[in-house]
């Protein structure tokens, strides 16, 4: 799954499982629960190779799509319990990193980037920007604003270049990782 192997050395989930074999498994159940839990509203964006393999995803939540209905939230909870069930620690931390951001997400109405992955071998040829463009171009559109969090300090320069400025710095749990929100004005 390209958003366990994107994931893999993010500073946010080697914090949560520093174990690399556990971490990759946990990872792919993660993603899947999430992104199953997600309904069909959202905007889901692909890039492929040309033999058919999966090589980025980019998750648009569109206004008033955020937060989800509380049955996917339960969802993607027991996801997030099933991925982390060996290392249960884990599970507290990643929830109290969930609650922070639900807490400083905005209320008003905008576009929401969820998920924005490119598999590690492919990353730095255009994939990122390409798999923004339709969510980005929806949220000038409407004249809306658009939102995410990142965990790695390299995404804030990488942000920035579509238009995104730190909003927030979030430190969850202390000795665990920073957490980043980014907000881009509609242009």
């Amino acid at each position: 799954m390209v958003a366990a192997r994107a994931f893999h050395h993010d500073p946010f989930f080697e914090y949560l499982d520093p174990n690399g074999v556990t971490r990759a498994r946990g990872l792919a159940l993660f993603w899947r629960s999430e992104l199953a839990a997600l309904g069909p509203d959202i905007l889901l964006s692909g890039a492929r190779t040309q033999d058919g393999r999966l090589m980025g995803v980019s998750v648009w939540m569109p206004p008033g799509t955020y937060p989800l209905p509380a049955a996917s939230q339960v969802r993607q909870l027991a996801g997030s319990a099933w991925a982390m069930v060996l290392r249960p620690p884990a599970l507290w931390r990643g929830l109290r990193y969930l609650l922070a951001i639900d807490k400083a997400h905005p209320k008003e109405q905008l576009w929401y980037l969820l998920l924005l992955v490119v598999d590690p071998s492919a990353q730095r040829l255009g994939i990122g920007a390409r798999l923004q463009e339709e969510g980005l171009a929806s949220a000038d559109k409407e004249g809306l604003d658009c939102y995410l969090e990142t965990q790695k300090p390299e995404n804030l320069v990488y942000y920035r270049r579509f238009g995104f400025d730190v909003s927030q710095e979030l430190r969850p749990v202390k000795g665990g990782p920073p957490l980043w929100t980014m907000r881009r004005p509609c242009k």
